[in-house]
């Protein structure tokens, strides 16, 4: 009998603690950033607990903004704390002032770096980074100095999604070309004819927020919008009139392709030679996503070559591009330097948010854009290390088991333990699950503060339960598995009996370990990448998969072969160091004895 756990929520619900010295003054202790898990093998992670000063009965916190905030902010900081605008600080004067502040907010001209938590004397409590990006702010000198950093990530998405609506009709229109032309004097109306939108396809790469928005706009001009997002629900965008499609169907098929994914190494120059190759000639294509997502080079010449009629771009993989880019200066491409969320709105929105924020961490609230976490009792983090790595793999390798087009919305993850729930604290576990889920396609930084809101953000439900074990509660946990419900699978053998996607895993010396893919046990080094074979038990195969791989020089780390009886069927293992091409790929999919086959990177 599997016993369910305490409910999820308890994830965004720390406990606060308040001490009342006898000045009246207190002091709300708000967690600080949990380590990563690469801090793990080389030495015991180290949390500090935050104290934020509020300060006597009478007394309020002191906020320094640091660059130019929006009223709307201002007022919502003023009710609360001692505003103090001071803009345009030399690196000197931001140190001076800062070891009288509680909190300070900044935009991305200001450089919070280790200098300004030291000269804080441990007094500045908060962070806030009016934007997404947090370059700016030394987030390990934070962690050290007990300082939260919240930042403002979803205030721009309506602005952005606007600006690529624009770029997207003024290049149809040859706006921007047609109007240097009248300034230069000029009257050329049969030169600048466009196209029309009405009833053409527009493929949205990335079908989250910003994405999602671009397709409600696009639809209202006549649109016809199909997306391509491997995590995006098909209902959620059935709901919207739009098709979730594979990303060869989507650049193949589209009159015009807008790009809204995040930069990781899966994405990076996800438009190259290979898909231009594979879209239609005439194709437009728009970005306000981020620079790198292109191979700009071979934009140039795909617009050269006519392939791509014309291109709307406001990110660059360098900002600002040089002098003499090719892109920016090619005839066909409209250039804007990043105004995706320049307007007067999203910036109002953003102070507001990050104000927000701040108020919410000086009350000793934490907030879902907190990019630090809450505090887990260091012999807790001691013990469940080796499994906060074995979590994170398992959310990672489940997730690229989905098959594209059919979502996550349901993940169940079931802990083994001879320990009481009440002795085991899963909740780092969970939010490193759902870092995996979630964090190799999304440009959101999960942690044990907002795994549960981002989940719920996504429509993913994440439930826990724990099978109870006999034997001695020593070790925290002997197994970790999680389920994928109402998912279809790039890998079918990975399904189990109950009709789920199905992992499990567990530490071996330290080590995790994959032991089970959907109901074939198998053991598995979860370390680099992995190949997983579904096959015809039979003599040879090992050496037959192996000798492709080796013609290919790709070193294989290990091979493990999990079968129901024999010569019946397997499933094979085969730990790779290096990534092995397409072609290798193939042949092994061609093996008369392989019926399936997946590569995952872990």
């Amino acid at each position: 009998m599997a016993a369910t756990l305490a409910p999820a929520d308890r994830l965004a619900a720390p406990s606060l603690r308040l001490h009342h010295p006898s000045s009246l003054s207190r002091r709300l202790l708000v967690p600080a950033r949990l380590p990563t898990t690469s801090l793990f093998p080389h030495r015991r992670p180290r949390v500090v607990a935050m104290a934020v000063e509020t300060g006597s009965a009478n007394s309020k916190p002191r906020v320094l903004v640091a660059e130019k905030l929006g009223e709307a902010g201002l007022a919502l900081l003023k009710g609360l704390a001692d505003v103090d605008c001071s803009y345009n600080l030399s690196p000197e004067e931001l140190r001076a002032k800062i070891a009288l502040c509680d909190a300070l907010i900044v935009r991305s001209g200001t450089k919070v770096g280790r200098d300004v938590f030291e000269s804080s004397g441990g007094k500045l409590r908060v962070v806030g980074r009016a934007g997404v990006g947090i370059d700016n702010v030394d987030l390990a000198a934070a962690t050290e100095h007990g300082c939260l950093v919240v930042n403002a990530p979803t205030a721009n998405t309506v602005a952005a999604a606007e600006h690529g609506i624009a770029l997207l009709t003024a290049m149809a229109r040859n706006i921007a070309r047609s109007d240097a032309s009248m300034k230069a004097g000029k009257w050329e109306r049969n030169k600048y004819v466009g196209v029309s939108l009405v009833g053409k396809i527009l493929a949205i790469l990335g079908f989250g927020k910003v994405g999602s928005e671009v397709a409600r706009r696009a639809r209202g001009l006549g649109m016809h919008v199909i997306a391509h997002d491997p995590y995006a629900a098909a209902d959620r965008a059935h709901a919207m009139g739009v098709e979730l499609v594979t990303f060869d169907e989507a650049i193949a098929s589209a009159d015009f392709i807008s790009l809204h994914m995040p930069l990781t190494p899966s994405t990076s120059k996800i438009l190259n030679v290979e898909a231009f190759a594979k879209m239609k000639k005439g194709v437009r294509v728009i970005n306000v996503a981020r620079g790198g997502v292109i191979d700009e080079e071979a934009l140039v010449k795909a617009l050269d070559s006519g392939v791509v009629a014309q291109a709307a771009l406001d990110v660059f993989t360098k900002e600002p591009p040089s002098a003499d880019s090719k892109l920016v200066l090619h005839e066909k491409v409209i250039a804007t330097p990043h105004l995706g969320a320049s307007t007067v709105e999203a910036q109002e929105e953003v102070a507001i948010e990050i104000a927000e924020a701040v108020i919410g961490a000086l009350k000793g609230e934490l907030a879902a854009t907190a990019v630090n976490a809450p505090m887990v009792p260091p012999e807790v983090l001691t013990e469940l290390a080796p499994f906060v790595v074995l979590a994170e793999k398992l959310g990672r390798l489940a997730v690229q088991l989905v098959a594209g087009g059919s979502g996550v919305k349901s993940v169940k993850v079931t802990y083994a333990s001879a320990r009481t729930s009440v002795d085991l604290d899963t909740r780092l576990l969970r939010a490193m699950i759902t870092k995996g889920l979630i964090e190799p396609i999304s440009d959101v930084h999960i942690n044990l503060v907002n795994a549960d809101y981002t989940a719920k953000k996504r429509g993913i439900r994440i439930t826990e339960e724990r099978i109870p074990l006999d034997g001695s509660p020593e070790d925290p946990i002997e197994s970790i598995q999680v389920h994928i419900a109402n998912a279809e699978s790039k890998f079918p053998t990975a399904v189990s009996g109950l009709g789920e996607i199905t992992v499990e895993g567990r530490v071996k010396d330290g080590i995790p370990h994959l032991t089970k893919v959907g109901s074939f046990q198998v053991d598995a080094s979860m370390e680099g990448s992995l190949i997983l074979c579904r096959q015809v038990d039979q003599p040879g195969m090992i050496g037959t998969v192996g000798s492709i791989l080796g013609e290919q020089n790709v070193n294989v780390s290990y091979m493990s072969v999990g079968r129901i009886a024999p010569r019946k069927h397997a499933v094979m293992a085969i730990g790779v160091d290096e990534e092995p091409t397409k072609a290798a790929l193939k042949k092994i999919g061609d093996i008369p004895a392989v019926e399936e086959f997946v590569f995952l990177k872990l």
